[in-house]
């Protein structure tokens, strides 16, 4: 499986129908503090919008929603995966990526047999509070080795002059979030990356 090299990252529908527009193939969906009906209106939305531009819906955590909507694409915290039903999401025939930060989290996600994974964070990131130290180029290099053939998703702290060095030491995919959405300009922003990353695609 290939992985677009640009990995847009948003929290909501609004921002997917924004974005999506200007030519990105590959989009996460990543909300944290809503459920019930308004989520799964988000989800249909965002869902609708990816198909009319041929974008790649990944739905983050909420995989139940994602196969009663028939999404083929969910992201999954280690956190989530132990909670997660994988023989189910498998028999949906929906692709799993996973998100890890260290060899015991590396380890508990190629057991899952995932469809790529995701490593983070590569720089120092504003999006939450991580226990984790910036993982450096070095490790995205290590990492690649470990997960072959599955592509490998770097995420955190990423911008368009840092791609040369992501996908130099092996990334497939440079996933990004506040570069873009906390941009005074996000659809210039989004038009940038776009052009930035368009060497490794």
């Amino acid at each position: 499986m290939k992985l677009d090299p640009f990995y847009l990252i948003v929290d909501s529908a609004a921002w997917i129908g924004r974005l999506v527009p200007l030519g990105v193939k590959l989009v996460q969906l990543r909300i944290k503090e809503m459920d019930g009906q308004p989520l799964r209106q988000e989800i249909r939305a965002a869902k609708a919008i990816c198909a009319r531009h041929s974008c790649q819906l990944v739905v983050n955590d909420h995989w139940e929603l994602a196969i009663e909507e028939r999404c083929d694409f969910v992201h999954l915290g280690q956190e989530d995966l132990v909670k997660a039903d994988l023989p189910v999401i498998r028999q949906a025939g929906l692709r799993l990526g996973l998100s890890t930060h260290d060899e015991t989290e590396l380890d508990t996600a190629l057991a899952a047999r995932p469809d790529y994974v995701a490593l983070g964070p590569i720089y120092p990131t504003m999006l939450k509070e991580m226990k984790w130290a910036p993982q450096g180029l070095d490790r995205i290099a290590e990492w690649r080795e470990r997960v072959a053939p599955l592509p490998l998703v770097a995420i955190g702290g990423l911008n368009p002059d840092r791609l040369a060095g992501v996908f130099g030491n092996g990334a497939d995919c440079a996933a990004v979030v506040t570069d873009i959405t906390l941009d005074a300009d996000p659809e210039a922003r989004t038009r940038g990356w776009i052009a930035a990353t368009a060497p490794w695609r």
